[in-house]
């Protein structure tokens, strides 16, 4: 199995972790291949950057080239113009890199669209950086992997999930301002993101297992009985009917409940609990999850047409090409892709 993956903003992290888990995923699992999307003067810069030999790498010109890479080498694709040192200097995005990162997301979907690759893996991206660059209209209003691969694999319908060790947990809004939030949770909404998120969990199950999901609420007590907000009557109770009712359709296997109280939610699903949450909003969701599993959790995006995992963090240009960015997260993203595989 190839995975396709984009190593983010040449600024950060990206290559780095990009690199030595490529090295550490090949190593263990005889299998498996990946693909370095990205410029070859930073994938490599990287490698070096952290002892790892560069006999390890081979460049492909085209994407037909990959067939012909020898099991145990990582290849690298580059589809854009070579960076100079100065566009990809670390801790500093420029603006050829932020075009440059949009491009490879892109060069890397193609690839698992076109079966040259089974799967997605994103590195991080500087958002502001690809908006400012002055790319096409899509880099214009990029808002982060999941919304621009929904529009660019035309998927009706796409839910960003976040699953570790100890927490997983879906989003029913994504990367909107919060004054925005209360009208964008609908019955459909809910609905869509706790279906995804049970099949997700019944896909990782142990045969025979249902797993419980609990849909948070997005009011304190779970609105009081209406006394502190509607929507947990009104939005919320409906959408998990909706998502009980499609799960039989489906036949997956799982337990749904709610709208619990989100501090309930999240303390007994670190305990066991619960299988997974279902989050009204971003960072009600990230928060748990970055204090229980910094760098074990991985991003997924579930309704997409492909799988497609990623880091949980972000460009962390504070220390990029310091030699300390921590691999695990993008290795986790990576076996967790040839799982859904």
């Amino acid at each position: 199995m190839r995975l396709a993956v984009s190593i983010g903003c040449p600024s950060g992290i990206g290559a780095e972790v990009s690199v030595v888990a490529a090295s550490e995923l090949v190593d263990a699992i005889a299998d498996a291949s990946v693909v370095l999307v990205g410029d070859a003067g930073v994938i490599e810069r990287a490698a070096h950057g952290w002892g790892i030999d560069r006999a390890r790498f081979v460049r492909v010109d085209r994407a037909d080239s990959l067939d012909r890479v020898d099991p145990g080498l990582i290849a690298i694709f580059q589809p854009t113009a070579t960076l100079s040192l100065r566009d990809s200097r670390p801790g500093h995005p420029s603006v050829r890199g932020g075009a440059a990162q949009l491009a490879w997301i892109d060069a890397a979907c193609d690839l698992v669209t076109s079966a040259r690759a089974d799967a997605l893996v994103t590195g991080p991206v500087s958002k502001s950086a690809i908006a400012a660059s002055g790319g096409p209209r899509e880099a214009k209003r990029f808002l982060g992997h999941t919304e621009h691969l929904q529009r660019r694999l035309h998927a009706p319908e796409v839910v960003m999930a976040f699953a570790g060790p100890t927490l997983t947990t879906a989003l029913v809004t994504t990367h909107l301002p919060l004054a925005r939030v209360p009208r964008a949770i609908t019955p459909e909404a809910v609905a869509t993101s706790t279906f995804w998120l049970s099949h997700l969990l019944a896909r990782l199950a142990a045969p025979g297992a249902r797993p419980r999901v609990a849909v948070a609420s997005l009011n304190p007590h779970a609105g009081e009985g209406g006394l502190l907000g509607r929507e947990e009557a009104d939005a919320i109770l409906p959408g998990i009917k909706r998502a009980k009712a499609r799960a039989r359709r489906a036949r997956v296997a799982c337990e749904i409940v709610g709208p619990v109280p989100a501090e309930t939610a999240f303390r007994v699903a670190a305990r066991g609990g619960y299988a997974g949450v279902v989050a009204m909003y971003h960072d009600q969701a990230t928060i748990p999850m970055k204090l229980l599993g910094f760098g074990d959790a991985v991003n997924v995006s579930l309704g997409l047409p492909i799988v497609r995992t990623s880091v949980d963090h972000g460009t962390a240009y504070d220390i990029a090409g310091k030699g300390i960015a921590d691999a695990r997260g993008m290795l986790a993203a990576m076996e967790l892709a040839l799982k859904l595989v």
